[in-house]
């Protein structure tokens, strides 16, 4: 049996780490022949040496230039924006892993999709902020997107076999993080570090602290109306802070069916590398008659008001204002985690950036990056100058 060829886009950072893991253990199986981050040459270099695919990219210039003399002989070192869009595109792949943090993954993505490579898609924000041109993408070339989120990856799974048109509902399950007996009060003084500690998740930082204001929630009900062509009313978000059942999809007779496990990316990350097959492994396995209660609950979307700016901008389907959420969330979260705002403040950031926004439409990859650094320029300016902390406080977006 032929092994399937892998490009790895992100893969110092935490999905990317794991991604190789699975990799070395089955080295008979998968072959990496490309390897890409932003800026960590030295691991991107060890990588390299263990790994020795075709091509590698560092989309950091001067970290090219410092790391191009130190990569082995017959690896071809790629830089920038446009080096990460080549390597995604690598003839010889036969499926990328997509897992640039943020929307920096965007261009990539497309240029993957558009060489019709299938991708294994981690980072969620592309599908965020130009949901509509990643799958327009993919349906041009036939080339598929297989989630990698846990969540998203149980509704794949749930539906292996079934009619998408007799789908009622999908319930999202959230751990609700760390915060999520907190009181509004409590949330005000919560810090980086706490925010940091995910309960049952190990992620990196900027999903982590998404995770905790349930952003990263509602960014999935962005990836599930794309992903799987559904309507914002179809998808119901349920806390279930045990994390062993990831999704589940409810159909028109009334049926559930879940996907359930231990709370591990390696067996979302496996699914989606071997797609559809499945394939054995050592992961550890859930015993049921040890995870005790499990417990669902409604979200609060009045403490944790980015899951409710979620809802609401899905529902603004056309226009560019889901990359206005999704840019100025991501400066809040940096600020934030840099200690300029509180913990309270990151939602009213993304309030005060989409209530000045003028919507363009989303149809053209111009018009998304030009919102996308609209935003980011206008949620640097509003930390900088305060006005979101004094807004928090007074209990408005502004």
């Amino acid at each position: 049996m032929s092994r399937k060829r892998v490009v790895v886009l992100g893969s110092t950072g935490s999905i990317g780490v794991q991604t190789l893991d699975i990799v070395r253990q089955r080295r008979d199986r998968l072959q990496v022949v490309g390897l890409a981050c932003h800026r960590n040459g030295s691991a991107l270099r060890e990588q390299v040496r263990e790994f020795r695919p075709k091509a590698a990219c560092l989309v950091d210039p001067n970290a090219a230039a410092q790391t191009r003399n130190q990569m082995p002989s017959g690896v071809t070192l790629l830089a920038g924006e446009q080096g990460l869009s080549e390597i995604a595109a690598l003839p010889s792949a036969d499926l990328v892993v997509g897992a640039v943090s943020g929307v920096a993954g965007l261009q990539s993505l497309l240029a993957a999709l558009a060489a019709g490579k299938d991708v294994a898609l981690a980072n969620k924000e592309p599908m965020v902020a130009a949901g509509r041109l990643v799958t327009d993408a993919a349906a041009r070339t036939g080339a598929r997107l297989l989630p990698i989120d846990s969540e998203l990856s149980a509704i794949f799974q749930a539906l292996q076999g079934e009619d998408r048109r007799a789908i009622e509902r999908v319930l999202l399950t959230a751990s609700g993080g760390p915060f999520a007996k907190l009181d509004a009060a409590a949330l005000r003084e919560v810090t980086p570090e706490q925010a940091l500690a995910h309960p049952t998740w190990r992620m990196g930082n900027k999903v982590t602290v998404d995770s905790a204001t349930l952003a990263n929630k509602g960014f999935e009900v962005f990836e599930t109306k794309w992903l799987f062509g559904l309507d914002p009313s179809q998808i119901e978000v349920v806390v279930h802070h045990q994390s062993i059942i990831h999704s589940m999809v409810q159909f028109v007779d009334g049926s559930i069916i879940a996907q359930m496990g231990l709370p591990d990316m390696r067996l979302p990350i496996q699914y989606a590398l071997f797609w559809p097959e499945r394939v054995a492994n050592d992961l550890p396995r859930l015993e049921l008659a040890e995870a005790a209660t499990l417990t669902f609950g409604a979200p609060d979307f009045d403490r944790f008001p980015c899951l409710r700016l979620a809802y609401e901008t899905v529902r603004k389907e056309g226009t560019t204002y889901p990359a206005v959420l999704n840019a100025a969330n991501e400066v809040a979260v940096e600020a934030f985690l840099e200690g300029a705002i509180g913990f309270a403040d990151i939602p009213h950031v993304s309030a005060a950036a989409l209530e000045d926004h003028e919507p363009m439409s989303d149809e053209t990859l111009d018009n998304v990056l030009a919102a996308d650094a609209w935003a980011r320029e206008f949620a640097r300016r509003a930390v900088s100058h305060g006005a979101i902390r004094a807004g928090a406080e007074a209990g408005t977006s502004r």
